[in-house]
């Protein structure tokens, strides 16, 4: 076994139940803590470089951060999503399977629109999304039609640095 796998296998022996613990007075629920209290480990474990931790239930905890939030994240996209759903006739409603693969799209674009300031994202949106003319995002928004211009070029501009790279 190498040193990095056995320094991961101290580190969930001594830390596993406590991480536990953690995460579940975070999220009220057992098993979605345990879920996370695993992937909080997966992700350590596709790391290549040795760890060498002076406070590890800090950088536990700093990790499995980040999984609640992506977590929270899914849950308010699911929530959001089933109540548009819900507004539908039973007959348009698609399987469960293209509801996953939704979930899954929604979740990738919000985390590429966590990345803008919030201004750009609104504006980035109003015009993408519910395809408002750049003059009605500005007179919505109270700013001027060339920030309203340069806002959305910057959306763009920072998907298609998230897509293809710089």
């Amino acid at each position: 076994m190498s040193s990095h796998h056995q320094g991961l296998q101290t580190l969930y022996i001594d830390h596993h139940r406590w991480l536990h613990a953690w995460l579940r007075s975070r999220l009220g629920n057992a098993a979605d803590a345990a879920d996370l209290v695993q992937d909080t480990f997966m992700r350590l474990l596709s790391r290549h470089e040795r760890l060498e931790l002076k406070a590890p239930r800090a950088f536990l905890r700093t990790v499995a951060k980040g999984l609640v939030i992506d977590h929270w994240r899914r849950e308010e996209i699911e929530r959001a999503y089933l109540e548009a759903l819900a507004l539908r006739p039973e007959l348009e409603s698609p399987s469960p399977e293209s509801r996953e693969l939704v979930f899954e799209l929604l979740e990738r674009i919000a985390r590429m629109l966590d990345g803008l300031k919030p201004r750009v994202r609104r504006a980035f949106l109003l015009a993408q999304c519910e395809g408002m003319p750049h003059q009605q995002i500005a007179a919505q928004m109270g700013i001027s039609l060339r920030s309203v211009e340069r806002y959305v070029a910057d959306g763009l501009y920072h998907c298609y640095q998230l897509r293809y790279g710089a």
